[in-house]
């Protein structure tokens, strides 16, 4: 069930009917939030204000900020797992089960600026706040547990070499997507916006694809 607000027109949901969605409401507002102030910036009375709610219905779901916060962080880490899990690889030839990935990792990053700056704020403070959730380490796990069944296979197959580390894969990919989005308005500042064109995209996407599989092939 949903109401119509009249000074907004947006739809707000009935917490009684389905708080579900009225949590992912929080949470999503949360996440715009935080990822343009932090944690000591972050308003609640702000999060509340976009979804027309209150805040004393944010504390009833997740009891103080910092709740949100982690709530918030352990959301993106997980949205972006389960989306790697959901592109059903095991089974494709390892290249292209490894292609498939990063294409995957970049495209997502690109899409989710906000993932970007929440993970660049957490850095900021040395993970302290990700340490909190306990299951972020199982929820994280999942993304070595794929790549090592994809390097496994392609030792297997003799195609990759057998001193490939899924971690460092794993890092590699990361890295190569996650500067493409954290470092873009330094980078251009600096040297203009070429690389950020949506056909400059895909090409400098299929550049980390073939440096990541030249870094693996045997």
């Amino acid at each position: 069930m949903v109401e119509m607000s009249a000074a907004s027109g947006r739809k707000v949901r009935s917490w009684k009917q389905d708080p579900e969605a009225v949590r992912a409401d929080i949470l999503s507002a949360a996440r715009t939030e935080f990822a343009q102030h932090g944690l000591a910036r972050g308003r609640v009375q702000a999060i509340a204000d976009r979804i027309k709610t209150s805040k004393r219905m944010i504390f009833y779901y997740f009891g103080d900020k910092e709740g949100l916060y982690l709530a918030v962080l352990e959301e993106a880490y997980r949205h972006v797992r389960q989306a790697e899990s959901g592109l059903n690889l095991d089974g494709l030839p390892p290249v292209e089960a490894l292609r498939r990935l990063v294409e995957f990792t970049f495209d997502h990053h690109r899409a989710n600026p906000e993932f970007i700056r929440l993970v660049t704020i957490e850095n900021i403070h040395g993970g302290r706040n990700l340490r909190k959730i306990e299951s972020m380490s199982r929820t994280n796990t999942t993304a070595i547990d794929q790549l090592e069944r994809i390097c496994e296979a392609g030792m297997a197959a003799g195609l990759f070499r057998p001193d490939v580390s899924p971690l460092a894969l794993h890092w590699q990919i990361s890295a190569m997507s996650f500067f493409n989005v954290s470092n873009r308005p330094t980078f251009s500042v600096n040297f203009g916006d070429d690389l950020f064109s949506d056909e400059a995209q895909l090409d400098l996407r299929e550049r980390v694809v073939q440096c990541i599989l030249a870094s693996v092939l045997a």
